[in-house]
């Protein structure tokens, strides 16, 4: 479906896909659970998610004759390490706000990890004290005018690269990619289990594999706290890209599947069980997840495992989207391990 749009390659190209049998067996053995690695996919700043969907916007930013990428997301953002990271390997210059999005007061919180590599790749990034939401920012909108009054042409990227035209369209290749993987294992994976916040991730994963009649196996596992608000920007993002891939079909509402019960007790801040996800993935599998996003994911997958919500013999797919690096800015939790 993704044939007819410029793609700008910022990463390795497919990822892999990993057996996790020490974690199958410390959850029952009842399951087997295997993770596609966005987190190594590419070379930038240590990778994630976010590059796979830059893949498709920089085109049409080089394309715009902008000279300055323009983005948003809270302190310890991996997409604002992402844009600026895209920036420094085109040659564009980057301003990012950094919103105060995560009750959280680690004493070094806004000088470790994703905010760190930030301003190391050269990002004008600018801290702004505005709590969470989605949606569109004021302040994002004053960094955009902001560029223009010093002459220079910004390309905006919103929070997650989620309501972009072409946001969703990486996640459309993963489903893609997937399948020929499938074909190469030799089995189909019965369940996908990822991580919705900004809703691009997910809502391709959905375009992509209602291509393939099984969107209702992508298990989205909420860690905004906003569900609400988070399923509606899903829904408009899977009309919206569907429309421009020309699936064929609206995405019934059955196929849009979103847990709601992992993001407590607010976006960022990690449960006791979040920090037990990320133990037991560190400890089994040496896989490091994050508190914010894949922490979350994992303790969903990890619950629904127990809780038999997959039948016996399931293979499940864990989607890997990166953001270790924020682990530094809650180094108290994990002082001990």
């Amino acid at each position: 479906m993704l044939e007819k749009f410029e793609r700008y390659p910022l990463t390795f190209g497919p990822t892999p896909i990993e057996k996790l049998p020490r974690l199958s067996e410390a959850l029952g053995g009842k399951v087997e659970i295997y993770a596609k690695r966005e987190d190594c996919n590419s070379g930038l700043a240590m990778g994630g998610n976010k590059l796979r969907k830059l893949e498709y916007i920089i085109p049409d930013a080089i394309a715009s004759g902008a000279d300055t990428l323009v983005s948003i997301g809270g302190v310890q953002s991996n997409h604002t390490r992402m844009v600026a990271a895209a920036a420094a390997k085109i040659g564009m210059k980057c301003v990012v706000v950094q919103e105060k999005w995560v009750p959280h007061y680690d004493a070094v919180y806004d000088r470790v990890g994703n905010i760190l590599m930030t301003r190391l790749m050269g990002a004008d990034s600018r801290l702004v004290d505005d709590g969470f939401d989605i949606g569109i920012r004021q302040s994002w909108e004053n960094a955009i005018q902001s560029v223009k009054d010093a002459g220079g042409v910004p390309y905006a990227i919103p929070a997650g690269a989620s309501v972009h035209k072409y946001g969703a369209l990486g996640y459309i290749g993963f489903a893609e990619e997937v399948a020929q993987q499938e074909e190469e294992l030799g089995f189909k994976f019965d369940y996908i289990v990822v991580c919705v916040v900004t809703g691009s991730t997910q809502g391709g994963m959905i375009v992509g594999f209602a291509a393939q009649d099984r969107a209702d196996r992508v298990i989205g596992i909420d860690a905004s706290a906003t569900p609400e608000q988070t399923r509606a920007q899903v829904r408009s993002i899977v009309d919206d890209t569907a429309e421009l891939v020309e699936l064929g079909r609206k995405v019934r509402e059955d196929e849009i599947v979103i847990l709601e019960d992992y993001a407590y007790p607010a976006y960022g801040v990690p449960s006791e069980e979040t920090n037990d996800a990320i133990r037991l993935a560190a400890r089994t599998e040496a896989m490091m997840t994050d508190p914010v996003y894949e922490g979350k994911s994992m303790q969903g997958l990890i619950d629904l495992t127990k809780k038999g919500f997959f039948p016996e013999g399931s293979k499940v797919l864990y989607a890997h989207l990166g953001g270790a690096p924020a682990l530094n800015g809650y180094s108290y939790y994990y002082k001990d391990g």
